[in-house]
């Protein structure tokens, strides 16, 4: 522990453990290291988190330290795929905030060093009151899209606007910039859904809790959602667009499966690459129609395939299609949305995904299945216009032909590229020197490393 007495800060960062969320929390963490090296990090996640985000080799990032929060979970709990992926989730927020004071308590008293500031995932509403307590700022930092996190800060507004029984495509247009967002396209727990279920009840209490947040940092780029960031600007005492995190942080490429050997063998615009993240895969008559789509096309396909080939997808569908698709477990997802090879990427509508997908300059098509997925996918369609929802929400035989002919066969779908291409020059644009993004990170910088406290 030398390193942290001869650190000039000690910041504590609690990430939270699940989906895509520790990940670019990182990324912004070890550019603040880069920023700030003469400070310490201490990197608070699960056990089963921290194993997956700071793999062999983090090491040379030494002024970032995992430290391990408990879980939750009860003694004897195995994961496996028949168990409710929403089980430990549920038991982790009941494990919340005590388990990260008793964390926090055991760091100082190990590392000999006091908190300076505290960055959390911004889904830690409790951070306003533990950063109280250490009399330290606190940084929350939003990992999904600003339009999210404002439907979740303006959960009450919404539901002043919105009655009951009002139609689910009844049109939000009683507010800027949502007058083509229907009522379906919220995440679940601000109008609909259940309100009393854990993850809505935690996103609810953030909401009213994040104006006390030295500032909130966003994985986003000020040109993307204009109006919407300006509305949450007048909310927080800073709204700071630090991102996107995928540009800026550069991650080892991985590509022991040869995608992108593979994706040289084709023609420009002419591939569909299909991933749905780490954390759901379609129910299985939906993976049908999708592989008999692919089967029926001309066109060739790279799909990331998180499941068992052999039991989840058709009988010799792999060999049937070989000599036109390519199935692996693993892709270099941002390097092969920036192969000029890729003309589509069918997602599941994740924040990530789609910010990959803009730098890289690619349509989209998605099929949304929870969180802010749905809304996500209405922003892209009827906002910035370069993607599709699926005919019915769902992957059917018709829906998706018309949405993957539609993007690679039509003018329109060139057009998509071109609006898409106006978006990646204007995130690129953000992380240049003196780009909104680096000016953002600088405020970021200057907030975490003062040595006064910020209330």
């Amino acid at each position: 522990m030398e390193k942290y007495k001869k650190a000039s800060k000690h910041i504590a960062v609690m990430a939270f453990p699940f989906g895509t969320h520790a990940a670019p929390l990182l990324s912004i963490i070890r550019q603040l290291s880069e920023a700030f090296p003469a400070a310490m990090f201490s990197f608070l996640s699960t056990e089963r988190s921290n194993s997956s985000t700071f793999p062999k080799g983090h090491q040379k990032h030494d002024s970032i330290k995992p430290f391990n929060v408990w879980d939750g979970l009860p003694e004897g709990y195995t994961h496996c795929l028949k168990r409710n992926p929403h089980e430990p989730v549920d038991y982790f927020l009941q494990a919340v905030p005590q388990n990260f004071k008793d964390a926090v308590d055991a760091l100082v008293a190990e590392t000999g060093r006091p908190i300076d500031c505290l960055i959390t995932d911004a889904f830690y509403y409790f951070g306003a009151d533990i950063a109280d307590e250490l009399k330290v700022p606190w940084v929350a930092l939003w990992t999904a899209s600003p339009r999210a996190l404002f439907s979740h800060a303006e959960t009450e507004f919404f539901r002043r606007h919105v009655g009951i029984n009002d139609p689910v495509d009844k049109p939000l247009d009683f507010l800027q910039g949502f007058a083509s967002i229907r009522v379906a396209d919220l995440p679940d727990g601000v109008v609909r859904g259940n309100f009393d279920a854990s993850v809505p009840v935690l996103l609810n209490k953030m909401g009213l809790t994040l104006p006390r947040a030295a500032a909130v940092a966003a994985n986003s780029y000020e040109d993307l959602d204009n109006a919407v960031v300006n509305m949450l600007k007048s909310r927080y005492k800073r709204f700071l667009n630090v991102g996107p995190s995928n540009l800026i942080s550069a991650s080892p490429v991985d590509d022991r499966h040869g995608c992108l050997d593979w994706l040289e063998r084709n023609e420009p615009a002419s591939v569909v690459y299909i991933s749905f993240g780490s954390v759901i895969t379609p129910p299985p008559h939906e993976i049908g129609a999708l592989t008999q789509v692919l089967e029926e096309s001309n066109f060739p396909f790279l799909w990331s395939f998180r499941g068992d080939v052999e039991k989840q997808l058709p009988p010799g569908f792999p060999k049937r299609t070989c000599s036109k698709g390519k199935i692996v477990p693993w892709a270099p997802q941002q390097k092969i949305l920036e192969h000029p090879s890729v003309g589509v990427f069918v997602s599941h509508g994740g924040w990530n995904s789609i910010l990959e997908s803009i730098s890289g300059g690619v349509p989209m098509v998605f099929r949304p299945f929870f969180g802010d997925q749905k809304l996500n996918t209405r922003t892209v369609e009827t906002i910035w216009g370069f993607g599709l929802g699926l005919e019915g929400g769902t992957l059917t035989k018709e829906a998706t032909t018309n949405a993957l002919n539609f993007i690679l066969s039509t003018e329109e779908g060139k057009k998509m590229r071109q609006k898409v291409g106006v978006q990646k020059e204007l995130a690129y644009k953000a992380v240049q020197p003196n780009g909104s993004s680096i000016e953002n990170f600088k405020t970021l910088v200057g907030v975490v490393t003062c040595h006064h406290y910020l209330p």
